[in-house]
């Protein structure tokens, strides 16, 4: 996980951040998530709310506003550094953003909303994270996740690469089916595939 830290933080070293990219790019991106990615977490002011790879803030600044509690999680300092200050606006409450493995971390709550996207890509170890989802999702909360179809094992950065664990369909369901999570819906994009589960 350290190259992908050192990968994340070389972005933010570059003045790489999605939450003030240009519209083009904001709608190129929106291609693996965008807003039927939202909807699917069906939001309100009563839900907790965690994300998996919070990074800058991409998708946080438009989920935290409309929840009760927002935690991000990602492994890169320096992009939580970014995201303390891109997560702010129209917030109750201060977002809880934590730098740290997912795979290790020790979650203190349990959250009504657990989402990623193109984050799974970096973990190689995907049954434990569907169990970490699962055990800190409330009863009926929902997991919503993005993969990309890209196949490649590697980001090819130019100067370097990093490498990856592409994600497929199958095997994800059967992660969820392990992590008793049952599957509600599928839905495929342009470049990803969107899955929507309960607990």
């Amino acid at each position: 996980m350290n190259d992908v830290s050192k990968h994340y933080d070389n972005l933010i070293d570059e003045g790489q951040d999605p939450v003030h990219d240009p519209k083009p790019l904001k709608e190129y991106m929106n291609k693996w998530d965008g807003q039927i990615f939202i909807d699917k977490m069906q939001l309100d002011k009563s839900k907790s709310v965690l994300e998996i790879g919070v990074g800058t803030g991409r998708i946080a600044v438009n989920v935290a506003p409309k929840c009760k509690d927002f935690t991000g999680i990602d492994i890169s300092e320096k992009t939580i550094a970014t995201a303390k200050k891109n997560i702010k606006s129209g917030l109750f409450k201060k977002p809880v953003l934590i730098c740290a493995d997912f795979l290790e971390y020790n979650f203190e709550n349990k959250f009504d909303v657990v989402y990623s996207s193109l984050t799974f890509m970096h973990i190689q170890q995907k049954q434990k994270a569907f169990d970490i989802v699962s055990k800190i999702l409330n009863p009926n909360g929902r997991f919503v996740l993005s993969i990309d179809k890209n196949r490649d094992e590697f980001i090819d950065m130019g100067t370097y690469k990093v490498k990856v664990y592409p994600d497929n369909v199958s095997d994800i369901k059967m992660y969820a089916k392990n992590a008793e999570l049952k599957l509600l819906e599928e839905i495929e994009t342009e470049f990803a595939f969107i899955f929507v589960f309960s607990k």
